[in-house]
């Protein structure tokens, strides 16, 4: 399963974890996704994964059209 937000496009990001003695080794900054049943106008639900930031600004409402079908992110 890709940990990539459905709405936004949120991937994770790369950067270095630095130690005390400024040792450097890749690390990774992950999305908070979250699993959301999504209700469109024909009163179906669909499963999206999303990031909470696209869930507190209201995203998730307004990213179905009347049709009921995924629109491009």
């Amino acid at each position: 399963m890709s940990s990539k937000c459905e709405i936004c496009g949120k991937t994770p990001a790369n950067g270095n974890r630095v130690s005390h003695a400024n040792n450097r080794t890749k690390r990774r900054w992950m999305p908070n996704l979250q699993t959301v049943r999504i209700l469109n106008s024909g009163g179906n639900r669909i499963k999206m994964r999303v990031c909470t930031q696209c869930i507190r600004s209201g995203k998730t409402m307004s990213f179905l059209n009347s049709s009921g079908k995924k629109l491009a992110a």
